[in-house]
């Protein structure tokens, strides 16, 4: 199934799903659409272009299946795609993940969430960096002022002014 988008004017487009042999499957109906991934695909109704941004923006995210049956509701202000079974969602200013039936896995606490990264997601809390596990355990607890995902066992993260790497287990580590 293919992503077909359409334009309007200079800055309204339509999303929609067309099969091989080019049949409209799912109406040219969403302001924004992705490709389907673990089954669905994630879409937003109601976004508006804004020239400062040069994007859309606004609008609400929720998730479809193959057949257009919206599977998890357009409610979200802001969500990404699934990985691993979980996509990352923002709902009133906060971020959280949710599994491929919109069960919310994670909960929906934290300022900012990034996608897992060796296991690892890095999030932010009353403005400290840790990481959390996919079941929203905290595995290194919220005390850094920056933080990066973990790449071959290790994350580079700011404690103050000073930067450290640090392994899974939190343990600062020489690089």
């Amino acid at each position: 199934m293919a992503l077909v988008v359409v334009k309007v004017d200079s800055t309204v487009f339509k999303c929609g799903f067309i099969d091989k042999t080019g049949k409209e499957v799912i109406p040219l109906k969403y302001d924004r659409a992705y490709s389907f991934k673990d089954g669905l695909a994630l879409v937003n109704i109601g976004a508006k272009y804004d020239h400062s941004e040069e994007d859309l923006v606004g609008g609400k995210w929720g998730y479809i299946d193959k057949t257009g049956k919206e599977i998890i509701p357009l409610k979200y202000d802001s969500a990404g795609d699934f990985f691993s079974g979980l996509a990352r969602v923002k709902l009133n200013g906060k971020w959280g993940y949710i599994d491929t039936t919109g069960k919310e896995v994670v909960p929906l606490k934290y300022d900012e969430v990034f996608a897992f990264s060796e296991g690892l997601a890095r999030a932010k809390l009353k403005n400290k960096w840790g990481y959390i596990d996919q079941t929203g355990q905290v595995i290194i607890p919220f005390k850094y002022n920056d933080a990066k995902g973990f790449k071959d066992g290790l994350a580079e993260v700011k404690l103050g002014n000073k930067s450290l790497y640090i392994n899974k287990q939190g343990e600062v580590v020489k690089k």
